[in-house]
């Protein structure tokens, strides 16, 4: 039975299951959930905490000031916004923008599985604290950024969470470095990928 709704799932699919969900509390306060949004053939996916004030208000994720920080480097690493897939821990924004709560991001979980399994990208970017400690167990984020790891065939790139240059403009190079090394390690996947073609 799961096997042939795994088979049947599409991220369309998610998206309506989210945007339809009661399972926890933030239901009650969001105007908009906020599934994601991207290709279904992205190499990277984005994962941050929660949608903020604007996104909750347009059902979009990283469309505030974040999100414009987001865009601004995305460009300038060559990555084009159009090509990856961006959403959350958790799909629906706690209020005042406080830290999602563990029972919060545990009913929000399997959306956010079933997207990752859906999409297969080359590498997931963990935006800040609360994703990295969420998907990976881990503490800090300013210890770990810039470093790809890899857990279960799968690989994570780690780095700040763009809301964290608003607060703190001295983390903006760092950001940008990082995002720039990500695509580096996409483009090293893709020539890989094409030599190998080559020898096939």
């Amino acid at each position: 039975m799961a096997a042939a709704q795994k088979h049947d799932d599409s991220l369309e699919k998610i998206a309506a299951d989210v945007r339809g969900c009661p399972l926890c509390k933030l239901a009650q306060t969001r105007k908009n959930a906020v599934p994601g949004e991207g290709q279904l053939s992205a190499k990277i996916m984005f994962i941050g905490e929660a949608p903020g004030h604007s996104e909750d208000k347009e059902g979009r994720p990283f469309v505030g000031a974040a999100g414009r920080i987001l865009d601004d480097l995305l460009k300038k690493a060559g990555i084009e916004r159009s090509q990856v897939f961006i959403t959350n821990m958790v799909k629906c924004r706690p209020p005042n923008n406080r830290v999602p709560k563990e029972d919060e991001l545990t009913a929000c979980r399997p959306y956010l599985d079933r997207q990752i399994a859906l999409i297969k990208p080359k590498v997931i970017c963990i935006l800040g604290r609360t994703a990295y400690s969420s998907l990976l167990g881990g503490s800090s984020i300013t210890a770990s950024r810039g470093k790809i790891v890899e857990r279960a065939g799968q690989k994570y790139f780690l780095t700040f969470h763009p809301a964290a240059i608003i607060y703190n403009k001295g983390l903006l190079s760092a950001l940008e470095a990082d995002l720039k090394k990500l695509a580096e390690e996409i483009n090293k996947e893709e020539e890989s990928k094409a030599s190998l073609e080559d020898y096939l």
